[in-house]
């Protein structure tokens, strides 16, 4: 395998990467409400989800390259691979409920990662590449879904998306225990650096998750709620 440089964490290739996971959907939005084309918003909504896939598949075909597959990391019972299956759902057919879904999971669950991955070497080594596209490209679609075509939560989001949640701790419980192995985190904390580094050791920090999930929830909703708030007052 080539050397690659190790990865260096708000290096320039990680911060380019956050500015393009928000200036890309932005633009789009821009060039979609000034056109007012629904063809060209169905067309970028396709190519999100397509890259999604393609990426996904990739880091299949890379992870079987280099025999890295095993039972902890094959399956689709991660946070943000239910965040990239209600991402490209809700890009497909724009349904509310997927992207509601999408829009929490992504804020939440996604974005935490694309701050602080867990990689070991910078670009242009493909996993870095492969990394950066699934997450920033889960973060850029719910962007441009929200801004582009003014999608957006409610209130009743609350409930569907905290039932949903626990549906996937409940399975992905299920699997950990079942298999040994720790898919979101619910065994024990990750090796890398990250937020789980603040808190109480295992069982401890699993109630935490859960506030701190509810609590995310209202911060990304604020925004909405102060929307709301002054068209009522106008």
């Amino acid at each position: 395998m080539p050397h690659y440089q190790p990865f260096v964490l708000f290096g320039r290739s990680h911060q380019i990467v956050l500015l393009l996971a928000v200036l890309v959907p932005v633009a789009l939005a821009i060039l979609v409400r000034w056109s007012k084309s629904a063809t060209l918003a169905r067309s970028i909504r396709w190519i999100f989800a397509v890259a999604l896939i393609a990426d996904w598949l990739y880091w299949y075909w890379l992870f079987g390259q280099r025999g890295w597959l095993n039972a902890g990391n094959e399956l689709p019972v991660d946070l943000c691979s239910w965040a990239a299956i209600a991402t490209i759902v809700a890009l497909l057919w724009a349904g509310q409920k997927s992207y509601e879904l999408a829009y929490f999971w992504a804020l939440a669950g996604t974005l935490q990662g694309l701050l602080r991955p867990g990689l070991d070497y910078d670009f242009p080594d493909p996993l870095f590449i492969e990394f950066c596209v699934f997450h920033a490209g889960i973060i850029a679609a719910v962007l441009f879904l929200t801004l582009g075509l003014k999608m957006r939560p409610t209130l009743a989001s609350f409930s569907r998306v905290i039932a949903w949640s626990f549906v996937y701790m409940g399975v992905a419980g299920a699997v950990d225990w079942a298999l040994g192995v720790d898919y979101g985190f619910l065994r024990a904390k990750p090796i890398y650096p990250s937020l789980f580094d603040l808190m109480p050791a295992w069982p401890w920090y699993l109630p935490v998750l859960v506030v701190l999930g509810l609590l995310s929830m209202v911060i990304y909703y604020l925004p909405f709620a102060v929307i709301d708030l002054f068209k009522r007052r106008k």
